[in-house]
């Protein structure tokens, strides 16, 4: 797939971590057209069923893809910004220029995800989601880690989030991936199992 003359850049992370609010604001800094894919998975239909155990929908991705393909050919923005948790998966590598990855603390995100009405298996796999790096990790594996920044939104408000990310877009600072560690800091803190003990 060729690459597109626009700027195509990807914000992913697991619920929660504020991937919609910060997506907004950035789209509103840069004049960039903006694609939340939730939305319009639901809006047109592209999906191919609701799964049982989360009740969410199931996208049907070859037409994910030609749909996002269409609306970033028929934008007049310089920049196009994809948000979701499984955005990378939209495009090729190629035709995306950098993939932002929001993190939040376990701790954090679990008070977020309850406030939201999330309990049981959905809550749960979520949070070992967020604790095991999974959105990280495949965005690295579909895009490489030269194009993947991490960004931890923890106790973080949305202007400093963004700022962060506009940082990296603009040269400021540079982009880094797989420094933050859940994991090792769960289970440093003797607090990885109450997270962990339901799979």
């Amino acid at each position: 797939m060729r690459k597109f003359k626009k700027r195509i850049i990807v914000i992913t992370g697991t619920p929660g971590v504020g991937k919609t609010s910060t997506t907004r604001l950035l789209a509103l800094k840069f004049n960039a057209a903006l694609i939340n894919l939730g939305e319009l998975i639901e809006k047109e239909n592209l999906f191919t069923g609701i799964d049982k155990n989360s009740g969410s929908l199931v996208a049907d991705m070859d037409k994910v893809s030609r749909r996002v393909r269409q609306l970033i050919s028929s934008s007049k923005q310089n920049d196009v910004i994809i948000e979701g948790h499984f955005a990378v998966d939209a495009l090729p590598c190629e035709a995306i220029h950098i993939v932002f990855v929001l993190r939040r603390n376990p701790e954090e995100l679990k008070d977020i995800l309850m406030e939201r009405g999330f309990k049981g298996s959905k809550l749960w796999e979520n949070l070992a989601a967020e604790i095991l790096d999974v959105c990280l990790w495949e965005s690295v594996k579909l895009c490489g880690v030269d194009k993947v920044c991490e960004i931890d939104s923890t106790g973080r408000c949305i202007e400093e989030v963004v700022e962060a990310i506009m940082s990296m877009l603009e040269g400021e600072k540079t982009c880094e991936a797989g420094k933050i560690d859940w994991l090792g800091k769960l289970d440093a803190e003797g607090k990885l199992d109450l997270y962990l003990k339901h799979f």
